[in-house]
C-alpha cells in the first residue's frame, strides 16, 4: 500500500483520537460543573431551610409578645379602672378616711388621665406632661381628642346625679413598646427575606393563597395573577415547597435556584460553544488557506507539466510527417497521429488549469459516447461497456475538454478497480433542472470510511500512482461546473458506482 494511503489513513485516527479526547474532556468538565451545581443547590436549600426555621421561630416569639402586651394593655385598664373607683370613693360625703384612696390614685404615675364635666370642660388631669413653649389649655385639648380615638371616656355618676368623664389612654411606655413591637411584626419577614439567600422566595399562606412576603421576584409577577400562578408552578417544579408556621396559620415557602446557579448551570455549555466556535472559525481559516496553497501548487505543476509536453509533442508531429512519406509507414503514422492528437488534449487541459475556463453549451450524450468508444478500442473483449442514455439530447453548460478528463478519470479507475476485466455501465438521468451521471464497476469496491478521502489529493490505494485523479476531477465539476461527485455506493468484491449531478442553469 502506498505511503499516502498511510498518511490518510494515519490521518483519520488522529481525528477519532483527538474527537474521542474531546469529548471525554467536555464529559469531565460537565460533571465536575453538576457537582459544583449540585453542592450549591444544597447550601441553597440548607438557606432557605434556616430561613424557614427562623420564621417559625419568631413567629412563636411574635405570638408570646402579643400575649404579653395583651396582658399589660388589661394591666392598664385595671389601673384606670381602680384610679375611676379611687375617686368615685374621694367624692362620697359619707367617707373620712381618704388615705386609701389617695394612695390608689398616687399609685397611677404611668396612665395619663383626664377629667371632665358634663359640659366637656377639663376639671383635672394627671401623668401628663405639658412641654415647655406649649399652652396648657391646647395641649390638654389635644391630649383629649387623642384619649377619645384610642378609648371611649369612662362615666362617672357622683350623688346628686351629677356626671364626670374620665378619659384616657395607653401610658408612655406601653405605647412605645407597642410601636417597637408593630414594627418588629412587620419587618421581621421582610428582614429575613433579603438576608436569606440571593434565590427567588415566596411566602404564601396556605388557606388564601394570598403573598405574606417575597423577596428577588419581581412586582410585576406578584401583582398578576395569572403570573403569580406560572411562577409558584415553576417554583415548584424545581423544588419542593417548605411548610412554616406563621402566628398560628400553615404557610408554604416557594423558592427556586438563584440566578448565579442557573449561570453556572449553563455556563460549561456556553464556554463549550464559544470554544467551538472560535476552533471552528481557526479550522476554517487553515483550511482555507491550505486550499489555496494547494491550489497554488495544482496551477504551478499543470502549468509546468503543459509545458513540459508541449516541446516532445511537436517534434512527435515533424516525425509522424517523416513517416507519412512512406506509403508502408501511413497506417502507422496515422495511429500515431490519434495519440499525439490525445496527448494534445492532456496539454490543453494541463493548461486550462488554474484560470476559469470558458464554458459553452453542449449535448452531454456524444461526448460520453465518444469517451467510451475510446475506451472500447484501447481495453479488448475482456471488459464489456453498457451504456444508458435518454433518447433525446441533454444540453449542459461544460468545458468540454475538462468534463472528458473527468470521465477519463472515472472509466480508468474503474479499470484499474477491475483490473483489466469486468464491466463497465454508464447512465444519464435527465430530471429536467439536473442531470445525473452515473459510472458503475464491477471492481474490488470501496470501504464506506474511505468515501471522502478518496477525493483528497495524494490519496491513493495503488503502489505506483499520484492520487490526483479524482481530486482533479472533483475540483473541475465542483469549481468549473458548480456540480458534485461523489460515491454513490459500493460494495467490497462487487464494485463501485460514482455519481456526477450537475444542475441547469435557468
Amino acid at each position: 500500500m502506498a505511503n499516502n494511503f498511510n498518511i490518510y489513513s494515519q490521518k483519520q485516527r488522529w481525528k477519532l483520537l483527538l474527537f474521542t479526547a474531546a469529548l471525554v474532556f467536555v464529559a469531565l468538565s460537565l460533571w465536575y460543573t453538576k457537582s459544583l451545581v449540585d453542592k450549591i443547590g444544597k447550601e441553597e436549600r440548607s438557606k432557605v431551610e434556616i430561613w424557614a426555621e427562623a420564621v417559625k421561630k419568631r413567629s412563636a416569639l411574635v405570638q408570646y409578645t402579643s400575649r404579653l402586651f395583651n396582658k399589660l394593655q388589661i394591666g392598664e385598664r385595671n389601673k384606670v379602672e381602680l384610679y375611676l373607683e379611687a375617686t368615685k370613693y374621694l367624692a362620697r360625703p359619707d367617707i373620712t378616711d381618704v388615705s386609701f384612696a389617695l394612695n390608689v390614685l398616687n399609685d397611677n404615675t404611668t396612665v395619663p388621665v383626664i377629667l371632665t364635666n358634663e359640659q366637656g370642660v377639663i376639671t383635672s388631669y394627671r401623668n401628663i406632661e405639658v412641654p415647655s413653649g406649649e399652652e396648657k389649655d391646647d395641649y390638654l385639648r389635644k391630649e383629649l381628642e387623642d384619649m377619645t380615638k384610642q378609648y371611649d371616656p369612662i362615666e362617672i355618676v357622683y350623688y346628686g346625679n351629677s356626671r364626670v368623664f374620665l378619659h384616657y389612654k395607653d401610658s408612655r411606655l406601653f405605647s412605645e413598646l407597642k410601636t417597637t413591637f408593630e414594627d418588629l411584626q412587620e419587618s421581621f419577614i421582610s428582614e429575613l427575606m433579603l438576608n436569606a439567600a440571593s434565590s427567588p422566595l415566596i411566602l404564601l399562606d396556605s388557606a388564601s393563597r394570598r403573598v405574606i412576603e417575597a423577596g428577588n421576584v419581581s412586582e410585576e409577577i406578584l401583582s398578576d395573577p395569572d403570573l403569580l400562578a406560572a411562577k409558584l408552578k415553576e417554583m415548584n417544579r424545581q423544588h419542593q415547597p417548605l411548610q412554616v408556621e406563621i402566628n398560628g396559620r400553615k404557610a408554604y415557602v416557594y423558592y427556586e435556584d438563584s440566578f448565579l446557579l442557573t449561570q453556572l448551570t449553563y455556563y460549561p455549555l456556553a464556554q463549550f460553544g464559544i470554544i467551538g466556535l472560535f476552533i471552528m472559525i481557526a479550522y476554517l481559516l487553515f483550511s482555507t488557506a491550505r486550499k489555496a496553497e494547494q491550489n497554488q501548487v495544482w496551477v504551478g505543476m499543470s502549468k509546468e507539466t503543459a509545458h513540459q509536453l508541449g516541446t516532445p509533442l511537436s517534434s512527435m508531429i515533424a516525425w509522424v510527417e517523416l513517416l507519412r512519406e512512406e506509403e508502408k509507414n501511413k497506417q502507422v503514422a496515422d495511429e500515431l497521429m490519434k495519440d499525439i492528437e490525445r496527448l494534445q488534449v492532456v496539454t490543453d487541459r494541463f493548461s486550462k488549469i488554474g484560470s476559469q475556463p470558458a464554458l459553452e453549451e453542449q449535448d452531454l450524450i456524444p461526448l460520453l459516447s465518444e469517451s467510451v468508444q475510446y475506451f472500447k478500442h484501447r481495453n479488448g473483449r475482456n471488459v464489456v461497456f453498457f451504456t444508458a442514455f435518454p433518447d433525446h439530447p441533454v444540453l449542459l453548460t461544460l468545458n468540454r475538454s475538462l468534463f472528458e478528463w473527468v470521465i477519463e478519470n472515472l472509466v480508468k479507475n474503474a479499470l484499474d478497480a477491475m483490473e483489466g476485466k469486468g464491466n463497465i455501465e454508464m447512465r444519464v438521468e435527465d430530471f429536467g433542472s439536473k442531470v445525473h451521471i452515473e459510472i458503475s464497476d464491477t471492481g474490488k469496491g470501496i470501504p464506506a470510511n474511505r468515501f471522502k478521502s478518496i477525493f483528497q489529493p495524494g490519496y491513493t490505494s495503488k503502489k505506483r500512482g499520484w492520487g490526483l485523479g479524482l481530486s482533479l476531477s472533483r475540483r473541475i465539476v465542483k469549481d468549473y461546473h458548480n456540480g458534485k461527485i461523489y460515491v454513490l455506493k459500493s460494495e467490497l468484491g462487487e464494485g463501485t458506482t460514482f455519481r456526477i449531478s450537475l444542475r441547469r442553469k435557468n
